[in-house]
């Protein structure tokens, strides 16, 4: 429950107040600040949500941070809503740059509990009410003049500025870019590599100097067994089917006729068939369908 170094005014205000006697004086509702040195001095809240009554406590009241509370001490400055609305403050102010720009809005703010000063302040580029929106941090000394509910800078866009807070949409955005800058690079080095595999030959070092085809000298003695004449690489073609036994040696020559076969007795005639229903042997002048 101790006091941070740095805290953000938004945790600030969206607390409950519980003084030392234990009593709840409403929730933070305004900052109380001084714009010209850029400092805190307190913050206000309000104890009733029908009643105009504001309680305004100083930061050096702060005792204590929860998780929905703060805890003071002491006792607060009475005054009304019209009082504290004409207080000046920079949060929710129009942000300007270069040439009269509208780049956002003055959302919260990082304050420096010891002293009060204003570390800088967070800028939206939208509705700060928005959940998830981002948040870009703008220091003092950016700020080039103010007036109530306008701030002038000199910056062209608020991508000049450091990212405190990225939502999901300028997480996706500097996600693509950095893999867009990826992909440049690899397919850089990708036609770095393929421009100088077309500028070394394919072939290896040891034929680069050797004679071209129609330029070499004939051989004096070619093989005659060769296809054609010239061949560079008689030796290595019949070296090894030379010391092969010829398949045509073991074949007879066509001189030799081949042996004639043994002659075998023709076979017999079989035996005439018996007529089992006339009981004799049969005759040719019989019908065969009697």
């Amino acid at each position: 429950m101790g006091l941070p170094e740095q805290l953000l005014l938004s945790d600030l205000l969206r607390r409950q107040v519980r003084c030392d006697q234990g009593l709840e004086r409403g929730a933070g509702v305004l900052a109380w600040m001084h714009p010209p040195v850029h400092r805190l001095l307190g913050w206000a809240s309000r104890p009733s949500a029908f009643a105009q009554r504001r309680l305004v406590w100083r930061l050096d009241q702060l005792r204590g941070l929860g998780e929905q509370e703060v805890f003071v001490k002491g006792e607060p400055a009475e005054t009304d809503a019209v009082t504290l609305e004409r207080l000046p403050t920079l949060i929710d102010a129009a942000l300007t740059g270069a040439d009269d720009v509208p780049l956002g809005l003055v959302a919260d703010a990082a304050v420096e509990l010891r002293s009060g000063r204003i570390l800088h302040y967070l800028v939206a580029r939208s509705d700060p009410r928005l959940p998830g929106t981002s948040r870009w941090r703008l220091s003092p000394d950016r700020i080039v003049d103010q007036q109530p509910g306008r701030v002038f800078t000199a910056l062209r866009g608020l991508d000049d500025l450091p990212v405190a807070r990225a939502s999901v949409r300028q997480q996706l955005l500097r996600r693509s870019r950095r893999w867009k800058e990826q992909v440049q690079e690899v397919g850089g080095r990708v036609e770095e590599r393929l421009e100088g595999w077309l500028e070394e030959p394919p072939w290896p070092e040891a034929f680069r100097e050797e004679i071209p085809w129609p330029e070499r000298d004939r051989d004096p003695d070619p093989d005659p067994r060769d296809r054609y004449d010239g061949d560079p690489y008689p030796e290595q073609r019949y070296a090894d089917d030379r010391d092969e036994p010829d398949p045509l040696e073991d074949w007879p020559e066509e001189s030799e006729a081949p042996p004639e076969p043994p002659r075998q007795p023709p076979p017999e005639p079989p035996a005439p068939r018996r007529d089992r229903y006339r009981g004799r042997e049969p005759h040719g002048d019989d019908d065969p369908w009697i």
